[in-house]
């Protein structure tokens, strides 16, 4: 195997050649150099091959709200405003950290020597926000059609019973204690697609309406079982791809788009103990809709530090990250080499063909269970077409340090962009 130094993607850009979809993972939502490493990729995308835009593993409305300050559309002052929308929700220092501030940053600068057809935008395609979703559509229609802003608001007040609680409509609606708003949010879906234009406006809008029709279903599989949820939210994040895909190829050239998300997202699922149970990903989708045309890379890590909480809404915390497991894929990637490199793994991988074990750490890590919590066995030269290893990583700065964040290595300083 060939390996090549992480100071240096030529040899990458060269293999990405032509491919107009370019998905680039994390081993865990919490690595500063995952977040540091892709933004470079990025980058370098942008500016060399032609790429119009990133569409990330966030939800539309506070994506749209980077998205309009990089592209010199908001009232936002800062960047730090621009991410204000991740400010409500767990996990907040996803995307309001250190490095995502950087490249938001360097994004709207890069911008601003373009002409604003052709300015660069930044998407989200995660469905979590049903009523942050639901509030942006009928802001929307209030200001170009009162009527069809009250029809809306009408159909969508089956939710009101459930306040800001989506999983609480979820659980009612699936056990029939509550009736469903599958009809309703269809219906409004059905009749703001009709409205067919070009605008970006409009667009932002359709996509909050279709968040909402698939965020009503996923919410209500919650209850049916992990695979048909985890497969429901993956489809809609692809099909939300596609929309973005037609959207930009509008613009009279054919729309190019990088891709960031988990690497349990964006490796091919079908090469994966998940795939064997059923679940499919965005890297499957996109390699089964792009063929050749899509290019998927992913990050490993051997031991360092991440940002994670000890459970879903806890607080952030700074947290070691054990040695890769005996027999993993962090243990092999880790025998060869201790200075950043990747891999580019069509070309000589068989030697890691596996099954092996691979780690996966999201918002949540719990070393005291890590092989049951974090492990799963996968084939790594068909899961991605590169892989880049970082053997000692650490922990992604918030934007937000609450006092639950410290350790023993001391933060760096905040970039200049804060």
């Amino acid at each position: 195997m060939k390996i090549h130094p992480a100071t240096n993607y030529d040899a990458l850009l060269q293999r990405i050649g032509d491919a107009t979809i370019v998905c680039i993972g994390e081993a865990s939502h919490g690595t500063h150099e995952f977040y540091r490493e892709r933004a470079t990729i990025t980058q370098r995308l942008l500016t060399e091959k032609g790429f119009q835009a990133v569409a990330v593993e966030a939800d539309w409305p506070d994506a749209d709200r980077v998205n309009r300050w990089v592209r010199g559309l908001s009232d936002d002052a800062e960047a730090t405003d621009a991410l204000a929308g991740f400010r409500s929700r767990f996990p907040t220092w996803m995307w309001r950290n250190a490095d995502v501030l950087d490249f938001v940053g360097w994004l709207r600068d890069f911008n601003e020597q373009r002409p604003e057809e052709r300015r660069a935008g930044f998407y989200g395609i995660d469905l979590y926000s049903l009523f942050s979703s639901i509030e942006a559509v009928i802001d929307y229609l209030e200001q170009v059609d009162p009527e069809a802003a009250r029809r809306a608001r009408e159909r969508y007040s089956c939710f009101d019973h459930f306040g800001e609680e989506a999983q609480s409509y979820g659980y009612a609606a699936a056990f029939g204690a509550a009736e469903s708003c599958q009809e309703e949010v269809v219906k409004q879906l059905t009749e703001l697609t009709r409205r067919r234009s070009d605008d970006e406006h409009l667009f932002s809008a359709e996509q909050n309406a279709r968040l909402v029709a698939n965020a009503e279903e996923y919410y209500r599989s919650m209850f049916g079982g992990r695979v048909s949820s985890w497969n429901l939210r993956d489809r809609h994040m692809a099909d939300t791809i596609d929309a973005i895909v037609t959207h930009l190829g509008r613009r009279g050239q054919p729309a190019k788009l990088v891709i960031w998300a988990h690497n349990s997202h964006l490796g091919d699922a079908r090469f994966t103990e998940m795939g064997e149970q059923g679940e499919l990903n965005v890297g499957q989708l996109m390699r089964e809709r792009y063929g050749e045309n899509a290019v998927l890379i992913g990050f490993s890590t051997y031991s360092g530090t991440v940002t994670a909480a000890d459970d879903w809404d806890s607080p952030a915390l700074r947290k070691r990250v054990r040695p890769g497991l005996p027999g993993s894929y962090e243990e092999k990637l880790h025998e060869l080499a201790s200075e950043p490199y990747y891999l580019l793994l069509r070309d000589d991988a068989q030697e890691l063909m596996g099954p092996r074990l691979q780690r996966a750490i999201g918002v949540i890590y719990r070393p005291e269970t890590e092989r049951h919590s974090h492990y799963f066995h996968a084939r790594l030269p068909r899961q991605f077409d590169a892989i880049i290893h970082i053997d000692h990583t650490r922990a992604v700065e918030p934007l937000e340090r609450e006092p639950t964040w410290s350790g023993d290595e001391p933060p760096e300083t905040y970039p200049s962009g804060i």
